[in-house]
C-alpha cells in the first residue's frame, strides 16, 4: 500500500490566541494525516493495527518513546508504529498526550492503512510503508507568528532569534536518537526534537533543515513552528510583542489564514446579495412594463 499522504487538518482552537507556557496545552492539535488506501474492517490486518495501537497506549505509560511492529494476526501485513512525547514531559503527561492522539486518530483516520497525528506534547504514527529509521525531512506543517509590533524585528531581535535556533543544530553529529534540544538568547527562545528512531548525524541534518525552513518561512514573526517527517523546530519571543510562551501568539498558518477565509466569506455574502437585488430590480422593471400595457 502506498505511503503516507499527509493532510493538514487545523482546527480554529489552534489559530486562537494563548497566554500558554511550552509546557501546557500539550494536547493541542498540530496536524492529522491518514494514507488513502483503506483496510477492510474485521480483517487481519484491522487487528494488527488495534493490537499495535494497544501497545502504543501500554508503553507510554512507562516510556518517552518506542517503535514497534504487530503482525500477529496477519505474519503477510505487518503494521509499524512509533509513538514519541516531548522530551521534558514525565510519563503521567506523556500517556495522557498519548492516549489524547490515539483518541483523535480514530477520528480523523478511520479504517487508514496508515495514518499520523501530532499534538503539542506528543506524536504517533502507524504504516506498512517500512518508515521506521529511514530519514524525511520533507515538509509536513508549518506556522508562522504575527510580525513584531512596528513593523518586524529589529537587528537586535533578529540576532537573539539566530542564536536561540543555532543552539539546536549543535550536537556535531553526536547527538542521542531523538535527541530534545532547546535554545535561548535573550527572550527569544526555541526547541526541538528529532523522531527516536533517528540517529545523531541523522537528527542534525534534519533540525538544521527544519531551522532554515523557519528562518526563510518566518523571517519577521515572534514565532513559528515547522515540522517535517522526522523532527521539528520551534522559536517564540517572551517580550517586546510576543506570547507568555511556546504557545502564547496568534498565529497566520500558512495552510490556514483566517483573516483571509473571513474575508472570502465576505466577498461571498455581498456577491449574493448583489445577484438578489439585480433580480429583485429586474423583476420590479418586468412588472412595471406589463402594467404599462394594461
Amino acid at each position: 500500500m502506498s505511503a503516507i499522504i499527509l493532510l493538514h487538518l487545523i482546527v480554529f482552537s489552534s489559530i486562537a490566541s494563548r497566554a500558554a507556557s511550552a509546557s501546557d496545552d500539550l494536547t493541542g492539535f498540530v496536524y492529522a494525516g491518514c494514507s488513502q488506501p483503506k483496510y477492510t474492517p474485521g480483517s487481519p490486518y484491522q487487528l494488527n493495527v488495534d493490537s499495535l495501537l494497544s501497545s502504543i497506549a501500554n508503553d507510554a505509560t512507562y516510556s518517552s518513546y518506542a517503535n514497534l511492529t504487530s503482525a500477529a494476526a496477519a505474519s503477510s501485513t505487518p503494521v509499524d508504529g512509533l509513538f514519541q512525547c516531548r522530551g521534558d514531559l514525565p510519563t503521567t503527561d506523556c500517556s495522557s498526550c498519548v492516549r489524547s492522539a490515539l483518541s483523535q486518530l480514530s477520528s480523523f483516520c478511520p479504517f487508514a492503512a496508515g495514518a499520523a497525528v501530532q499534538l503539542r506534547g506528543c506524536f504517533i504514527r502507524y504504516g506498512n510503508d517500512s518508515f521506521i529509521g529511514k530519514p524525511d525531512t520533507s515538509l509536513l506543517f508549518k506556522k508562522c507568528g504575527d510580525p513584531a509590533a512596528g513593523g518586524g524585528y529589529n537587528s537586535d531581535q533578529l540576532g537573539m532569534r539566530d542564536a536561540a535556533l543555532a543552539g539546536l543544530s549543535t550536537s556535531g553529529g553526536g547527538g542521542s536518537a531523538g535527541s530534545y534540544r532547546v535554545g535561548a538568547a535573550g527572550y527569544v527562545q526555541a526547541m526541538a526534537q528529532c523522531v527516536g528512531d533517528q540517529g545523531g548525524k541523522q537528527c542534525d541534518d534534519c533540525v538544521a533543515a527544519a531551522v532554515a525552513q523557519l528562518k526563510a518561512a518566518c523571517g519577521f514573526a515572534v514565532a513559528g513552528d515547522v515540522y517535517l517527517g522526522k523532527c521539528y523546530a520551534r522559536f517564540w519571543s517572551n517580550g517586546n510583542g510576543g506570547g507568555s510562551g511556546g504557545g502564547g501568539y496568534n498565529y497566520n498558518s500558512n495552510h490556514y489564514h483566517g483573516d483571509e477565509a473571513g474575508k472570502t466569506v465576505a466577498i461571498i455574502i455581498g456577491l449574493i446579495a448583489g445577484v438578489a437585488l439585480i433580480i429583485i430590480f429586474l423583476s420590479f422593471l418586468r412588472r412595471a412594463g406589463n402594467y404599462g400595457k394594461e
